[in-house]
């Protein structure tokens, strides 16, 4: 996972906007039904026109699930097609549930608002939207599991007049990173905010929300519990409008982004830095070039030592414009200054 917004999620929705975060109650406010509100037939119904979309992602029917999406979003299904291809051999062979469904019932109100809040259950989960036209509609989040990649699946729902669900939106994103799903990079953030490690519990909280949150437009106590978490061990270096500057040996290095990601199967901490004219010259060697980024991963653990403890490793790019003129994984145990140790099949001069 590289969380770059976790690590971006598949999101296909043309005729609706989604906002965010919880907003205020001056809002347009629908009606909304969890699935314990529902009767039997409504959960049925949602349930398994859930199901047989999920089943068209496994099976790669892009036909049969472009026949069931609304007319707006079906005009302009090059998106969703990508999305699914990308999918599917991840939850070909998935075991899928459904999760939760919200019936929501924006028909009676009037056309052309702002903004409809969806107040739904308790304690209160918020779905907040956009210019939604009036109709009826419904989230529906499953899971797929019993695979190596466990997704979740969200897709929002549109009633026709014959009240038959079609697609209107889909969002997928996995459900676990390095073997370990979001409460637990939650409960691991808090040990290490306990413990002032705190870009450690940075790094677990954005994972942990990023894996707890299934769509970007859902609100719940629980979701502003931890991004209240987050906010308050929020580091002040990090690289973003400015870089983070780190200096090794006489060289200081650009540091542009830290990221988190899995891409070696276990949780490294990624690394982006652009090097001066004289660092690039020195990346034309290779053994020069392994020397000058093993620095930047002293340099940063010197700077922070408590990310030795949270990571498996770093992976560290060195970027010229938007591509990767050299980069290098290794584990924290490798990162010794001073020492060139032997080259793995993790490491990359050509990533």
């Amino acid at each position: 996972m590289l969380l770059r917004t976790p690590y971006v999620p598949r999101a296909l929705l043309l005729f609706l906007t989604f906002a965010g975060a919880m907003l205020s109650l001056t809002a347009r406010a629908a009606s909304c039904k969890t699935q314990s509100q529902m009767t039997a037939a409504q959960r049925d119904a949602l349930s398994s026109a859930a199901r047989t979309m999920v089943g068209e992602v496994q099976s790669g029917d892009m036909q049969a699930l472009r026949s069931s999406t609304i007319p707006a979003v079906a005009a302009d299904f090059s998106g969703i097609a990508g999305s699914v291809d990308s999918l599917k051999p991840l939850v070909q062979r998935a075991a899928i549930t459904v999760d939760s469904l919200y019936a929501l019932d924006a028909s009676t109100d009037s056309a052309g608002a702002a903004r409809t809040d969806f107040y739904c259950g308790t304690p209160v989960v918020v779905l907040n939207f956009t210019d939604l036209p009036p109709g009826t509609y419904a989230l529906a989040i499953l899971h797929a599991t019993g695979v190596p990649h466990p997704q979740q699946i969200s897709l929002i729902l549109s009633e026709t007049a014959e009240h038959r669900w079609m697609l209107g939106g889909f969002f997928s994103r996995p459900m676990m990173e390095a073997g370990h799903d979001g409460l637990w990079y939650w409960v691991s953030a808090r040990k290490y905010a306990q413990r002032n490690m705190n870009w450690d519990a940075w790094f677990y909280y954005r994972i942990a929300a990023y894996f707890l949150d299934p769509v970007e437009f859902l609100s719940s106590p629980n979701l502003e519990k931890l991004q209240h978490e987050e906010d308050k061990v929020h580091p002040d270096n990090l690289p973003g409008t400015k870089p983070l500057m780190l200096g090794a040996h006489g060289s200081v290095f650009q540091v542009t982004a830290i990221d988190t990601t899995a891409a070696f199967d276990a949780l490294d901490l990624e690394v982006h830095y652009t090097p001066d004219a004289a660092q690039t010259a020195q990346l034309r060697d290779p053994p020069t070039a392994r020397k000058q980024v093993t620095e930047v991963m002293t340099a940063l653990l010197a700077l922070h030592p408590e990310l030795h403890d949270a990571f498996h490793g770093i992976w560290v790019q060195a970027d010229q414009g938007s591509a990767s003129v050299f980069s290098l994984e290794l584990p924290m145990d490798q990162i010794v200054p001073g020492t060139q140790p032997p080259v793995k099949s993790s490491d990359s001069a050509t990533r």
